[in-house]
Parts: C-alpha cells; sequence; structure tokens
C-alpha cells in the first residue's frame, strides 16, 4: 500500500512536469494587421484600410492603472495622453455640432507608430495642418532640407489615404518661392498657404489671383482648395477693419483667432466673413493653442506669476508669453473643453465651423526632457 502510495506521488509528479514544460513563459504578441487579416478571412470580407499601415488603438492607456503614471512624469506616456486630449476635445464639439471640422496643426506622427495607425484619433480629426513643410522650416523664406521633408511626408501621405485634407503652412514671400509652394503641395494633393510673415499678421499679396479662386460654396473642409490663415489682427485699427479686410477675399477657409484684442469675435463677426467677395459660402475656423497657455488670454489669472497652478510650466523661450502645461492635467482640460465656460464652447457660441489646434506636438517637449 505504501509503495503503491509512493508511485502515485511519483506519477503525479512527473505529470506536472510534463504540463509545464508544455507552456511558455514568453508573451504572444499578435499585430492588428495579423487579426484583421485572419477575421476577414473567417467573414469572408476584404478590408478598406489602405495599405502598409495596421489600425490600433488602445482603449485604456497602459499606464494608468500604475501608481508611478500618476505620481511620476517619466512614467508617461506623452503621445497617448496628446491623441487622448484631441479624440476628447473632439467628442465635445462633433456632440453639439457634428460636422465640426478638428484640425491639429503638426505633430503629425502622433497619428502613426511604426507602421501602425491609431484609429481611434484619425477617426476623430478632419484634417492637420503642418508648417514649414517646403520652406521655413529652418529659416523663413529657405527650403526645408530634403531629410525633413521627407520624414514629415511620410505621415502626411497616411492622412491623404485616410481622406483627411493636409493644410500646409509654408513662410516664404519671393515670388518663385511662393510658386513652387503652391504647385509642389498641389502635387502632393495637398492644399498651401504661403505666409509672407511668421506671426501671420497680414494678407499676402502673392499669389494673384488666389491659387484656385473659385466661385464655389465651400461647406466642408475637403471642398477647399487654397485658405487664408491669419490670426494676429494687430495691423488692423479696429475690428471693423479687420473683417473687411477678410471680407474682401475669395479664400475658400479662413483661419482666425476667437478675439480681437480682448474681446471675443461674436456670431454676427463670424457670419460676416463666411461670404467671399464673390458672394459664395466659405468656412470659418478658430485657432486654438491646447499645448501652450498664453498670458494674454482670458483664462489667465493675475497671480499666476506668484503662484503657478501645478499644470503650469515654464515660458517658451522662442514666444513671449506662453507657456508650457501639463496638457493632461484635467485643470487644464477643463479650461479649454467640457463645460459652458470652455474655451471650446466660447468657440462654438461665435459661430465657427471647426477649430484649429495649435501646439499638438508638446508631448516631444516632454519626452526631450
Amino acid at each position: 500500500m505504501r509503495k503503491q502510495f509512493v508511485a502515485g506521488i511519483i506519477c503525479l509528479i512527473f505529470m506536472i512536469t510534463f504540463f509545464s514544460g508544455c507552456t511558455s513563459d514568453e508573451p504572444t504578441t499578435v499585430s492588428s494587421s495579423e487579426t484583421t487579416a485572419d477575421s476577414s478571412e473567417l467573414s469572408g470580407s476584404t478590408s478598406d484600410e489602405p495599405s502598409g499601415v495596421s489600425r490600433s488603438e488602445p482603449t485604456t492607456n497602459p499606464l494608468e492603472n500604475t501608481e508611478s503614471s500618476t505620481n511620476s512624469i517619466e512614467a508617461m506616456d506623452y503621445r497617448y495622453e496628446m491623441r487622448q486630449f484631441v479624440q476628447e476635445i473632439s467628442a465635445y464639439l462633433k456632440k453639439q455640432e457634428p460636422g465640426f471640422a478638428i484640425i491639429p496643426q503638426n505633430g503629425e506622427d502622433l497619428a502613426i507608430q511604426e507602421g501602425v495607425v491609431f484609429q481611434e484619433y484619425m477617426d476623430a480629426v478632419d484634417g492637420i495642418g503642418r508648417e514649414d513643410f517646403l520652406y521655413g522650416y529652418y529659416e523663413d523664406n529657405a527650403a526645408t532640407p530634403a531629410d525633413d521633408r521627407e520624414f514629415m511626408l511620410s505621415s502626411m501621405n497616411v492622412y491623404l489615404e485616410y481622406g483627411k485634407s493636409v493644410l500646409v503652412i509654408d513662410y516664404c514671400s519671393s515670388a518663385d518661392k511662393v510658386q513652387d509652394s503652391y504647385d509642389t503641395n498641389q502635387d502632393y494633393g495637398f492644399i498651401s498657404f504661403a505666409a509672407d510673415e511668421r506671426n501671420l499678421n497680414s494678407i499676402p499679396a502673392l499669389p494673384q489671383p488666389i491659387f484656385h479662386e473659385n466661385v464655389r460654396d465651400v461647406l466642408q473642409l475637403s471642398d477647399a482648395e487654397n485658405y487664408l490663415y491669419i490670426i494676429n489682427p494687430e495691423a488692423y485699427s479696429s475690428k471693423n477693419d479687420f473683417l473687411d479686410a477678410i471680407s474682401s477675399t475669395d479664400y475658400d477657409l479662413v483661419i482666425v483667432d476667437l478675439f480681437f484684442g480682448e474681446s471675443p469675435l461674436t456670431a454676427s463677426d463670424i457670419a460676416r466673413i463666411k461670404i467671399k467677395s464673390n458672394g459664395a459660402e466659405r468656412l470659418v475656423i478658430c485657432y486654438m493653442s491646447v499645448g501652450e497657455a498664453e498670458n494674454y488670454r482670458y483664462y489667465w489669472q493675475g497671480d499666476w506669476a506668484a503662484k503657478p497652478p501645478s499644470w503650469l510650466g515654464q515660458e517658451n523661450p522662442d514666444w513671449e508669453g506662453n507657456y508650457k502645461v501639463k496638457y493632461w492635467d484635467p485643470e487644464w482640460q477643463q479650461i479649454i473643453y467640457g463645460n459652458e465656460q470652455s474655451y471650446a464652447k466660447m468657440i462654438l457660441n461665435a459661430g465657427f465651423d471647426g477649430v484649429y489646434l495649435d501646439l499638438i506636438d508638446a508631448f516631444e517637449y516632454y519626452e526631450e526632457k
């Protein structure tokens, strides 16, 4: 009996050892493209996804359940946080105005990582703005180096493949470079604006007439063939002069600031500039910085210089009055969207057709710290 018991124990140990060896300690990773292919084969359907990219977007931050993610800035995935921020802004605005256009500026690689497209982010935006693609990357009116162009182009083309508009802002003023900006960007399928001032405070004299000027109504972003980007009205002595100057143009789309001086533009102001000089309709998009705080904005508090909120960072050495922010912080996000007093709500109330989100590439600052 004792021998049978010992034999049973030995047999049990052998079985446990054998079956343990059949499992692996290595995690199994399956790419989204592989799972998509498998499910397509099973269903008999094919994917409309652009070639060369896979889709993926975690519904939760893999770091958010760790204590270090809330207590340590080093543990944060800054790209994920910016994607989430943009998606939440988009959801808030589109819930109230379904056709409201969401256009992030720069940070175009936020949507793509190692060939994987973050689908939720791509679905949240209607286009992308990209500064300095052909001119102005290191110096205004100077060509952007080929390597830098190619790096930007690889991401910009993915937006096109997903049916998004790509708006380019080149900083150039000489006639030959202005023409090259418009012609070359058109060849790529992009919409170009050649700004003769980095401060975006004027309506350029070139080209004349406006590139692809037309008499068509422009009712959605994909209809636009040209645009004007003028967010600094300092050259105009009055709001009326500023609005008159815009109204006298035939651009398909205009990007302006919500404010003229310290006063926000009204719904009647925006309605006034939604009509081209030729009588056709156009889109008016509002500029809003979400990656930096600006000390000349309505939300700025006088005591922040001495007692800054925890989310407010250092002043941008290249832009006086602009301060880095921890854009993932709920207090900063409440300033931007989600309530009746938020910046985004003011933009909606003024009757804009969309929002142009600047400093999306703020994640780079924190990655490099």
